[in-house]
């Protein structure tokens, strides 16, 4: 006999304001408890310091989280020169204290040419990343170091936006796996002083961005009026940005057969958003597909 599952059927995407303390996993279950649903799931750690942007899906929209997880990311970042931490946030414990000297806007200019582009970062061992399913931030409280292979990420722009009192600020656009603990830690390194973060806001996530936050109060004060669910965005946001290829309802059933299909005018490759026509005017999400080499779109993940 299967086992029911407890809970609310729902699905959708809120993107919470994460505050400052918690963990996303913390903000999972707050917001699980709050819609009272089934399935709910982030969709790339934030560290308890670091506040913003923090996709949460809910029910189908699971099915669609690796699309987020694999996106690219926009931070701010402010950073403490002149003190070195475990962890390289302002979590961790002191390691290193050491004067600021003769660091000016240029000198950090210059330093920040290493750190756009593609580049070789060694993951932190305060990141969530697993080993031997044990992620590697239990291990570093614990005193364990285990060597970490060097990951290829890109820095689309790395800019300063502020230098004053031994600290910079700066704004970030990154590829998936960027650590921007890692960044500042090197960063400090080159600057022959140490630093670490002492604040970190992610601006966006794939296709989601600081317009389209919520707050923890805001969802609680909608359950109380019994509004919560209109803070859901559809499945569909989470690929809102692909091209959308939009299939009759001939052609939808044998897509949701499982089998490719011709369809006039689609892109000639890539991924691509499946919609069905409902009628002149609307489209009913169906899921995600690929264009293959001869220019028929399969499916790839669609919705039940």
């Amino acid at each position: 006999m299967s086992r029911r599952r407890r809970g609310r059927d729902v699905s959708g995407v809120i993107v919470v304001d994460k505050p400052p303390g918690i963990s996303s996993n913390d903000a999972v279950q707050r917001a699980k408890r709050l819609f009272g649903a089934q399935k709910v799931g982030h969709t790339g750690s934030l560290d308890p310091l670091a506040t913003g942007v923090l996709p949460l899906c809910f029910g189908e929209a699971t099915k669609f989280s690796r699309f987020l997880l694999s996106s690219n990311k926009k931070y701010w970042v402010r950073i403490k020169l002149g003190i070195a931490t475990d962890s390289g946030d302002a979590d961790g414990k002191v390691t290193a204290t050491r004067k600021v000297e003769n660091v000016d806007v240029a000198k950090i200019e210059d330093a920040l040419r290493f750190f756009r582009g593609e580049i070789d970062q060694v993951p932190s061992m305060f990141s969530a990343i697993k080993y031997k399913g044990q992620p590697l931030y239990k291990l570093a409280r614990q005193g364990i170091e285990i060597e970490r292979q060097a990951r290829r990420v890109t820095i689309y722009t790395n800019e300063l936006v502020q230098f004053g009192d031994d600290e910079l600020e700066l704004e970030i656009h990154c590829s998936k796996g960027t650590y921007i603990r890692t960044i500042a830690e090197e960063l400090g390194e080159m600057l022959r002083c140490g630093a670490h973060v002492i604040a970190l806001r992610r601006r966006a996530a794939g296709p989601y961005d600081e317009s389209d936050l919520t707050t923890f109060d805001e969802l609680e004060a909608a359950r109380e009026k019994g509004s919560l669910d209109s803070f859901l965005q559809p499945v569909s946001s989470t690929v809102r940005e692909w091209p959308e290829v939009k299939l009759t309802d001939n052609t939808a059933y044998y897509v949701r057969q499982g089998q490719p299909v011709i369809v006039p005018h689609a892109p000639t490759s890539g991924w691509v958003r499946l919609s069905e026509i409902i009628d002149e005017t609307s489209t009913r999400f169906i899921g995600v597909g690929e264009v293959l080499d001869d220019g028929r779109v399969a499916p790839r993940r669609l919705v039940s």
